[in-house]
């Protein structure tokens, strides 16, 4: 077998495979590689010491048994046998649902996961997103500070895992997509600085030095992580990569890395006859990260959408700390601005910034689907001190209305494991750092930074303690007692008018038409002949739709189609969906 290692500081590159040793070779044509045979196949141990240095592990390792600082594994991909003969599904249409294998079930492991799949078919979602999935230290964490990235964290399978569940999820008709972290590496058992520039000083980012996309040697470093990106899309048919935090990708590059990247998908997708797509998070608001490459954008196919969730938040909640403060002065106002416009800073003036943000996006142009629109994701819920989910706040019926506006809105719908039924679960910052000095450091930091904000320290989870994972967990009990399973039959019944209402998957985003009261606190929009209309506030609202034979599709509460003079009344706190002609 041929080994193969960039490591263009070393002046001798050791291989170390199956306990025998033998000096590596450079590469002639190819500056800075290292080459050489050995014997191996699946599973056979190997690492790489530099000028006689300590073993390390192959920063292209596709497994790590032992965990980061372990030896690396031969993986042969030609060994696994699919079942299902997959053509792919693409994200105009779909509806996301994001996932943390670690606390989707107790077991935490992936081909948990694939059993609780079924779950998925039956919401009606498309596509199932992944979490991280990367090695990264001990056995639970949220995946952000993985290494290793074109292995698997084998804790929770291991690469023959991933198949496993990707096999499973595509034998339901379920797309899968996995969270990448291409911007910063975990701080634990990255051995990357050791062979070679993979990082620097250059720019600078919220984790340290930058990884290093336009500075010397950044040719090998950009082949490294768009490897890794294909080879989740080609060795294990993931059908799709989010793309974590893309507005800390440092590039001053003609050809910008996203562009590079959306360049090679494509050109995967072209080969293996699938729908293959990218989507981006990004704090930009810019529209070239979603725009065509043909029209000088970066080419990814869609990004998060942010403000939509914080119009919504400050909307149903009248949380106005943070980032919230630029939405909560007048939330029905904001949440109108994004559903007809996609962006509410387009270059307007932010508070929390302090600065103008964002440029306008061109609605003639830029389909809905490329704007993922949401309630509630792992940042949103995570990210808070206790991580309370809406459902420790709101009432089911606030919970139903925010359903509502989130999966008839014009964007490609995603939901957060467990909103679905209302989960009562809350979801936590945890990890397992096995260096007792930065499980103390993140503890410290954790406590320190939300008693900034009025928080007592004894509040906040300790993130080491195993009882703030345990906590964090889905309760598979609740689905099927109230009032999570009215919540449920919600969700479902509005994903099926999706599929049943072409209009609600309409890409035009020119079309949507918005109405609101902000002190009745009722918002209405249309979206060719079907009507969306929720009521946030505790007293019935008359809601002027005009009039038109009309038809209720689906009610929260009971609700009569509106009277001869066109005004619906709908309960406080509830929602509906219905045609007019």
């Amino acid at each position: 077998m041929q080994f193969e290692v960039w490591a263009p500081q070393a002046d001798r590159v050791t291989l170390h495979c199956d306990g025998t040793t033998r000096a590596l070779e450079r590469a002639p044509e190819r500056p800075g590689w290292w080459t050489g045979e050995a014997d191996a196949e699946d599973g056979t141990r190997y690492g790489f010491a530099l000028d006689d240095g300590p073993v390390l592990p192959d920063p292209r390792s596709r497994r790590q048994p032992d965990g980061p600082d372990g030896l690396s594994a031969v993986v042969d991909h030609r060994r696994h046998e699919w079942r299902t003969a997959w053509q792919g599904r693409a994200l105009p249409g779909a509806v996301l649902y994001e996932l943390h294998v670690g606390t989707y079930t107790p077991e935490g492991t992936l081909d948990a996961a694939a059993a609780r799949l079924g779950h998925l078919r039956e919401l009606g979602v498309t596509h199932v997103e992944l979490m991280p999935l990367c090695p990264f230290p001990g056995r639970h964490g949220w995946g952000y500070e993985g290494v290793s990235l074109w292995a698997v964290h084998e804790p929770y399978g291991g690469p023959e895992a991933l198949k496993r569940f990707v096999d499973r999820a595509h034998e339901l008709g379920l797309g899968v997509v996995l969270d990448v972290v291409h911007n910063h590496l975990g701080p634990s058992g990255n051995y990357l600085p050791a062979f070679g520039p993979y990082f620097t000083e250059t720019h600078q980012t919220p984790w340290g030095s930058a990884v290093n996309l336009d500075a010397p040697g950044s040719d090998e470093v950009r082949a490294y992580l768009l490897g890794s990106a294909l080879a989740w899309l080609r060795d294990y048919l993931i059908d799709g990569l989010r793309l974590d935090a893309v507005h800390t990708l440092r590039d001053t590059r003609a050809c910008h890395f996203l562009e590079e990247l959306s360049t090679a998908v494509a050109a995967l997708a072209a080969e293996s006859g699938r729908p293959l797509f990218l989507v981006g998070e990004s704090d930009l608001n810019d529209p070239r990260v979603i725009t065509p490459r043909a029209e000088h954008g970066f080419g990814l196919d869609a990004q998060w959408n942010d403000d939509f969730h914080h119009a919504l938040h400050a909307a149903l909640t009248g949380e106005s700390q943070g980032y919230y403060a630029d939405f909560a002065r007048a939330p029905l106002a904001a949440l109108a601005k994004t559903l007809t416009g996609g962006y509410f800073h387009d270059g307007t003036y932010s508070g929390f910034r302090g600065r103008r943000h964002g440029r306008p996006l061109d609605r003639a142009r830029v389909a809905g689907h490329r704007l993922l629109g949401y309630t509630q994701t792992h940042d949103q819920v995570g990210n808070r001190a206790q991580g309370d989910r809406l459902s420790a706040a709101l009432s089911p019926g606030l919970l139903a209305c925010a359903a509502t506006l989130a999966l008839t809105a014009p964007f490609t719908p995603m939901l957060f494991m467990g909103e679905e039924w209302a989960a009562g679960s809350p979801w936590q910052f945890f990890t397992d750092h096995t260096d007792p000095d930065l499980a103390e450091a993140v503890r410290r930091g954790r406590r320190r930074e939300f008693a900034a904000h009025g928080w007592a320290e004894e509040d906040v989870p300790d993130p080491q303690d195993p009882a703030t994972r345990e906590r964090s967990c889905l309760d598979w009990s609740e689905p099927a007692r109230e009032p999570h399973a009215r919540v449920l039959a919600w969700y479902r019944r509005l994903i099926a008018l999706r599929r049943e209402q072409p209009d609600l998957t309409d890409p035009d985003l020119a079309d949507t038409k918005v109405a609101y009261d902000e002190t009745a606190r009722w918002l209405a929009f249309r979206r060719g002949d079907v009507r969306v209309a929720v009521n946030l506030g505790s007293e019935p609202a008359a809601i002027p739709l005009g009039t038109g034979k009309a038809e209720v599709l689906a009610a929260w509460d009971t609700v009569a189609a509106p009277d001869t003079d066109g005004v619906l009344r709908v309960p406080g706190e509830s929602c509906v969906v219905l045609t007019q002609a």
